[in-house]
């Protein structure tokens, strides 16, 4: 196709007059992989089609909220009706204590749960949260691991063990992140340090289960056993960000799978988005009840949202919600996600192409490499180039994988087994490029 005639270039060049970079969000730019984006016209269960008509095999599903695939009867019913009855009120509604049953009865490590509109604030408020519960400054996250664009949390690893990070956007000032550990995920030997340093003055150490924004790299067994003892012996809040995992991985969330190795594991708090909403802005966090009455109006800790708790939101979320509790829902997704994962080892495999790969429950990763990265210093030795080629090949073969080499991918329950052959299929033909080169 031309680029006269193709929709897709003319609306990037018309969006970039206007918005910038042409995206209201920096990965849909295809900045790291090159080309132009695909502008969605509409989607349907496990497809999308763009403005030119192409249908692609989607495996972002909305960066992960589209778990029952596009436009499910059962949701868009929901959602219909409840726009009907209005768009926001601001004033509670019944369906908002609906929703939250429905999460606290699924995640009994929470006890009261704060709706909000994205993941960005459910962090942040949770951050705000753990340090007025504790009368702390410090946090500790993980290089590899994003929760957000708060300026607290655009840090990146200091110059040496438990150093405390630097700003990694423009616009934040050095002070706002001192307080920031920034630490090797998956190090327990640093984690140790860190804690016999400031452990006393550790509100909260924040982590990504199963990371997905370095592609999918997770938490091994001892590492989270070992946040969870060392958050209880120095009296910080350990803050699991399950923004992505949450109902993604497992009906009860990542914390959940760790919790059948951990004997009694939970974390204090739990940030969710994306499921809980199903494809609306609707984000939440929450944890025990004496914890979460430190929030205003019950206690001296701000946190307000117009459109928190939206009614349209919240009818998207519980529908969603409802369906993947029904028996075998997380049985039938998992094993199609393991599938695709196994396929394209064996595909990879037969053209003596270095890969590895991993999943969860509905969510992959995999990467350009012969064993899977336990952090993000090992994650970056993938190769560029290779990447690049095999989304674009991928691309041409009308199967969407996300814009970026750090970005894990996620099967949804309306992807069938030909779409899982078809996709491999299509990888198997691009691995045999691969090994040639």
């Amino acid at each position: 196709m031309t680029p006269s005639t193709d929709r897709n270039e003319a609306l990037f060049e018309r969006a970039k007059q206007f918005i910038p970079g042409g995206v209201n969000s920096p990965v849909r730019a295809f900045k790291a992989v090159g080309g132009t984006p695909r502008f969605v016209q509409r989607a349907q269960g496990a497809y999308f089609w763009d403005a030119n008509g192409q249908r692609y095999i989607d495996y972002i599903g909305s960066w992960g909220p589209m778990i029952l695939g596009h436009g499910h009867p059962a949701v868009v019913e929901a959602v219909q009706k409840a726009v009907l009855e209005g768009f926001s009120f601001g004033a509670p509604t019944e369906r908002e204590i609906e929703l939250a049953e429905e999460i606290l009865s699924l995640v009994p490590s929470m006890q009261m749960v704060r709706l909000v509109s994205s993941g960005t604030e459910a962090g942040m408020s949770a951050i705000r949260l753990a340090r007025g519960a504790t009368g702390r400054s410090k946090l500790i996250k993980f290089e590899g691991c994003y929760h957000g664009h708060a300026d607290a949390l655009l840090v990146k690893a200091g110059s040496g063990l438990a150093t405390f990070g630097n700003p990694t956007s423009a616009g934040v000032p050095p002070e706002v992140v001192q307080h920031t550990l920034v630490l090797e995920y998956n190090n327990i030997e640093q984690l140790e340090e860190a804690f016999a340093l400031h452990g006393a003055e550790i509100a909260c150490l924040m982590i990504e289960p199963i990371a997905g924004n370095m592609n999918l790299v997770r938490a091994s067994v001892p590492f989270m056993r070992r946040c969870r003892e060392l958050c209880t012996q120095h009296g910080a809040l350990l803050v699991l960000d399950e923004v992505m995992t949450g109902f993604r991985v497992a009906l009860g969330s990542a914390q959940s799978v760790y919790a059948r190795e951990i004997p009694g594991f939970a974390p204090d708090l739990t940030v969710l988005g994306k499921v809980i909403g199903g494809g609306m802005p609707l984000a939440a966090f929450g944890g025990p009840r004496a914890v979460m009455e430190q929030l205003a109006p019950l206690g001296p800790v701000y946190q307000a949202g117009t459109l928190s708790g939206n009614p349209v939101a919240t009818a998207c979320g519980l529908a969603t919600l409802r369906e993947i509790r029904k028996p075998g829902f997380y049985e039938a997704l998992s094993a199609r996600t393991r599938s695709l994962v196994s396929g394209l080892q064996a595909a990879a495999q037969a053209e003596g192409v270095a890969f590895s790969a991993d999943s969860e429950g509905g969510m992959f990763g995999f990467f350009l490499l012969p064993e899977l990265p336990q952090n993000y210093a090992q994650v970056m030795k993938s190769d560029n180039a290779r990447f690049n080629q095999l989304f674009h090949g991928l691309l041409a073969r009308g199967v969407y994988i996300a814009p970026a080499l750090y970005e894990a991918g996620f099967v949804s329950a309306a992807h069938s087994a030909e779409d899982i052959e078809t996709t491999v299929a299509a990888a198997r033909e691009i691995f045999r490029t691969l090994q040639k080169q």
